[in-house]
């Protein structure tokens, strides 16, 4: 066994003698570091394929001494615990599921843009996204960079944090959570992302909608004008006039998905604390 009361002092006649108990104290670290390493790794703007992988890394770790730090050191006795593995598979799926429920949440940005740039015929123009690793719309990506804004300049980064650390009083290292509970959770976030992302593009698809329809009558009734010619840039010069005016707006609905989103990992935590 580990005698960690030479730690508890507050006078180290031997500093020397702390190193021995560095390689002992290393793997307790790791495993406390492990969840929020997952979270760190799934969640957005942390997770981002835009950031290197070496910084994420570094990141989990600054934290883990964050949770070393709030919660201290687990128990040596985990280490030798025959189901060790089971322990670091469940830490890292509880680190997985907080994490992919917040980008499940965030996904109803892109998802939005997505629809709004085919509705509009921006549809073919799309990039390769860095940050997603696929091709996506240009709409699509500015929607995510003022989401990824407003969820900075909102704290949203240290209140999910602090949610998430929470979870460590909820559910010790070594605990095992309600399956039920983590894949409940990921299926109503999957719903909320297809609520969420039929408000977000409801008024630009809506007022395209109208024009399309229109310019269907007005077809209808004068087929001898070739009226797609100039339908089709009316459409995308009107998309661009509802975004602009509809960015307050868009600016609210994008504060309440942030704050939904920290509201869903505390039911996450809640859930896991009842079951």
């Amino acid at each position: 066994m580990l005698d960690l009361s030479l730690l508890n002092n507050n006078v180290n006649p031997f500093p020397g003698l702390y190193l021995s108990n560095i390689v002992n104290l290393l793997p307790l670290f790791l495993l406390a570091s492990i969840r929020v390493g997952a979270f760190i790794l799934s969640a957005p703007l942390f997770g981002m394929q835009g950031i290197p992988t070496p910084v994420r890394v570094v990141i989990s770790f600054i934290l883990g001494l964050a949770v070393v730090s709030f919660i201290g050191l687990p128990p040596e006795e985990l280490l030798n615990d025959l189901n060790f593995i089971f322990i670091v598979m469940t830490e890292i799926a509880v680190g997985l599921t907080a994490g992919l429920i917040v980008t499940i949440w965030f996904a109803s940005v892109a998802l939005a843009g997505e629809k709004m740039a085919t509705s509009a015929g921006l549809g073919y123009a799309a990039q390769i996204d860095p940050m997603a690793g696929g091709q996506t719309p240009v709409i699509s990506q500015t929607l995510n960079l003022f989401l990824i804004v407003l969820f900075v300049s909102l704290d949203g980064h240290l209140l999910m944090l602090r949610v998430f650390f929470e979870s460590y009083s909820i559910l010790p290292i070594g605990s095992l959570p309600p399956p039920q509970v983590l894949i409940g959770a990921g299926i109503k976030a999957a719903g909320s992302m297809f609520i969420a992302a039929s408000l977000i593009m409801l008024p630009v698809v809506g007022i395209i909608l109208m024009i399309n329809v229109a310019a269907g009558i007005m077809t209808r009734s004068a087929p001898q004008l070739n009226l797609f010619s100039f339908v089709f840039p009316v459409t995308i010069l009107s998309a661009f006039i509802i975004l602009y005016f509809s960015t307050g707006t868009m600016a609210l609905a994008f504060s309440d998905l942030i704050f939904s989103t920290i509201e869903a990992l505390e039911d996450l935590m809640i859930g896991i604390s009842d079951g």
